[in-house]
């Protein structure tokens, strides 16, 4: 078993005790760990050893600002609303209905729900003691009454693009799967770079939200203990789904 197959070659249902018991231990606590260091890199960034940086972060908004064009303003449009929380949650929940319907296995078809949920308690709960001004830019979107660290957009596209990739390597046909891996694993740069050039967050908050979806991704994808992790290669008697063991999609 690998960490790309553990969904394919483990598809045993999980008790409800089970499933529980590891969503604490393998994702929220490793979460709150996670959610103190960014707590630590965004006081260092306001109040802290590399204010300086922040401040000189603004160099590029302006850069980025002065080099606007009407084409690129629409451009942006789209990929900062590809992140906005409508468009994640739509897509979230598209997908898990689509593989819960396909796999019958609700356990894996909440990965990417696992994820977003993740980096946005993540993001919440920064955004709360932290409480950094954006960019000294005219903003192309409206400001929502939340800190500019991190970037929210980026981090939700983030910890759902990345996670959809992952799920997309059980495309069969090679040409599909190329596509579709490739796309979900461009969106998220391509919303962070919309972020920066509609003037509503600095690179480092772009930056930290990309790390945040990304550890979100990660913590989801083993937020269920698989059998041979253990060493021993059992699945702890859960019973196994009662779909064919080729769980690949068309």
């Amino acid at each position: 078993m690998t960490m790309l197959t553990r969904w394919h070659d483990d598809q045993s249902r999980p008790t409800a005790k089970e499933a529980a018991r590891d969503l604490g231990v393998r994702v929220v606590a490793p979460l709150f760990v996670w959610w103190l260091a960014v707590l630590a890199i965004g006081w260092a960034l306001t109040d802290g050893p590399l204010k300086e940086f922040g401040v000189s972060e603004e160099k590029l908004n302006k850069s980025m600002a002065s080099s606007r064009t009407p084409f690129l303003d629409n451009v942006t449009l789209v990929f900062s609303w590809v992140g906005a929380t409508v468009s994640i949650i739509g897509v979230c929940l598209i997908v898990v209905g689509l593989v819960w319907w396909h796999t019958r296995q609700w356990w894996y078809a909440v990965v990417p729900l696992i994820a977003i949920s993740a980096q946005a308690l993540v993001f919440f709960f920064t955004t709360l003691l932290i409480d950094r001004e954006r960019p000294d830019v005219e903003k192309l979107d409206d400001s929502p009454p939340t800190s500019s660290f991190p970037s929210g957009h980026t981090g939700a596209a983030t910890g759902l693009y990345f996670t959809l990739a992952l799920m997309a390597l059980r495309i069969r046909q090679p040409a599909l799967r190329a596509v579709v891996v490739t796309v979900c694993l461009l969106v998220p740069f391509a919303v962070g770079t919309a972020r920066l050039y509609r003037g509503m967050h600095h690179l480092s908050d772009v930056a930290v939200a990309m790390v945040n979806g990304l550890v979100a991704c990660l913590l989801a994808w083993h937020w269920l203990r698989r059998g041979d992790e253990d060493g021993d290669g059992s699945a702890d008697g859960r019973t196994e789904s009662k779909r064919p063991a080729d769980q690949t999609f068309a």
